[in-house]
């Protein structure tokens, strides 16, 4: 799930980059050096070299490129997109994926979270109350259950500030809330991250082959994380334009159909 807290500090030595990891996010820095060393294994040039690790300070190699954030408006970065993702979701092998840990925030806790958040909800106005409340009424009726998961690796932030345009490919960097995951939930989360649609709406969920159970399971886990940027964005943050919430409101409706 989406982290607005600051988490790290970042330091450049040349082609070097070390980050230290704050006390507040536990496991941060051990779930970036794993992600590292298995995608340097199984999909080498898809993230930053891994060089060493101590005390929750990951060293890492510096990758050069432009952040996909508000540079998304032409095929080929959309093509590359899919194409890195695709790679990161599917590298690691089944049995080495199954001994990864599940990554933070699955499915039932983020769900959990927008419960709290609604039951806190303080009424504002008519139709953010009433994207709150039939989010809601949806989510009081749903049962996530086990159908449409596939397994995969997953970055575990949707933020496309991290997915870096070099002018061939696209790399990825931060992972610390990387692990084991599944197709579906991590496709929602990119799919609705702020940084997907604030700058110029961006569709890259229909570009998977996802099988009937997978794209139902796509559905009602973007209504989740819709919900979750409605509470993220209650209180509107220099980082986006006026009226961003505004727009998240609609968006929630839209995709709950209401």
């Amino acid at each position: 799930m989406a982290d607005l807290r600051h988490t790290h500090e970042l330091a450049f030595a040349g082609d070097v980059v070390i980050k230290r990891y704050m006390d507040t996010k536990p496991g941060a820095a051990e779930r970036e050096w794993r992600a590292l060393n298995l995608l340097a294994e199984y999909a080498p040039g898809l993230a930053p070299e891994p060089i060493g690790y101590e005390d929750g300070v990951v060293t890492m190699s510096r990758i050069d490129g432009v952040p996909l954030r508000g540079l998304l408006a032409k095929t080929v970065h959309v093509a590359a997109l899919v194409e890195a993702l695709t790679e990161l979701h599917t590298s690691v092998p089944p049995d080495v994926l199954q001994t990864v840990p599940l990554r933070p925030w699955q499915l039932e806790a983020v769900a959990d979270w927008v419960r709290r958040r609604g039951a806190s909800w303080e009424p504002r106005d008519p139709l953010a109350d009433r994207a709150v409340k039939e989010g809601l009424r949806w989510l009081e009726g749903w049962s996530p259950g086990e159908s449409g998961i596939t397994p995969a690796f997953g970055a575990g932030d949707g933020n496309l500030a991290n997915f870096l345009w070099d002018g061939v490919r696209v790399r990825i960097v931060d992972y610390e809330d990387s692990g084991r995951s599944d197709l579906a939930f991590e496709l929602a989360e990119m799919a609705e991250h702020v940084s997907m649609w604030v700058d110029g709406e961006v569709e890259i969920a229909h570009r998977f082959e996802l099988s009937p159970r997978e794209e139902r399971r796509l559905r009602e886990c973007r209504k989740v994380h819709a919900m979750v940027w409605l509470f993220l964005l209650s209180r509107e943050h220099p980082r986006n334009p006026p009226g961003t919430f505004r727009r998240q409101v609609e968006r929630v409706l839209a995709t709950l159909g209401a």
